[in-house]
């Protein structure tokens, strides 16, 4: 009872600033500072070239069929070259092995996209891992909030609010940290899965639609 009175009615020993606390805990918040600005730099490099990649001339593939059954191969290959997205790389390799069996062209366009998909997702798993870990590193700054708090009750002998405080702040602080920037990373991955995701579905439509064109004079 003394020890719960003590600890509600004894004065601060010392005022902490946010400031020293946040210098103090120096080894929690550097690294989620660091991981939050590689989430940001990967997220934003990422949505631009999604977004470039996104970019589509509207009659592309009607284009690609009128030069294919006009046998105006070149001119197709142009436009692939001048469109230079991943739906236009991938029908390129298509076109430029057409004269061989459907089934090397088909393979040709499968290995095409497959390379253009692990472009877009480049770096991404890497907002994962920050996602899972960030919080970890929150964890570990409460523990050293914990171990603090004891410590510093060790050396003065008894229970203040002084004296636990600092403690406190530092295991508030990293938790709130760790889960924000876990939080972020995670929006962000889903964020990118979700638009590349779409993206893969116009590839596979397209490459779908190429080989349809290919086989249309076969019919």
């Amino acid at each position: 009872m003394e020890s719960a009175i003590l600890f509600l009615q004894a004065p601060a020993t010392e005022n902490v600033s946010i400031t020293d606390l946040v210098v103090k805990g120096w080894y929690i918040y550097i690294p989620l500072l660091i991981m939050s600005v590689i989430t940001i730099y990967i997220f934003v490099e990422r949505w631009l070239t999604v977004a470039k990649a996104n970019r589509e001339e509207s009659n592309f593939m009607m284009n690609i069929k009128q030069y294919i059954n006009q046998g105006k191969l070149d001119a197709a290959k142009n436009l692939c070259v001048t469109t230079n997205t991943p739906v236009a790389r991938m029908i390129g390799k298509g076109i430029a092995r057409i004269g061989k069996p459907l089934e090397d062209i088909k393979s040709a366009v499968e290995n095409s996209g497959k390379l253009e998909i692990s472009n877009l997702e480049k770096n991404t798993p890497i907002l994962a891992i920050i996602a899972s870990i960030a919080p970890m590193f929150g964890f570990l700054g409460t523990v050293i909030g914990v171990i603090t708090i004891f410590h510093d009750i060790s050396n003065v002998g008894k229970i203040e609010i002084g004296v636990v405080s600092q403690g406190l702040y530092i295991k508030m602080i990293s938790s709130a940290a760790g889960l924000v920037v876990g939080m972020l990373a995670y929006v962000a991955y889903n964020t990118l899965v979700t638009r590349i995701g779409r993206l893969v579905n116009t590839m596979e439509s397209h490459a779908v639609e190429f080989v349809d064109i290919l086989d249309e004079p076969m019919n």
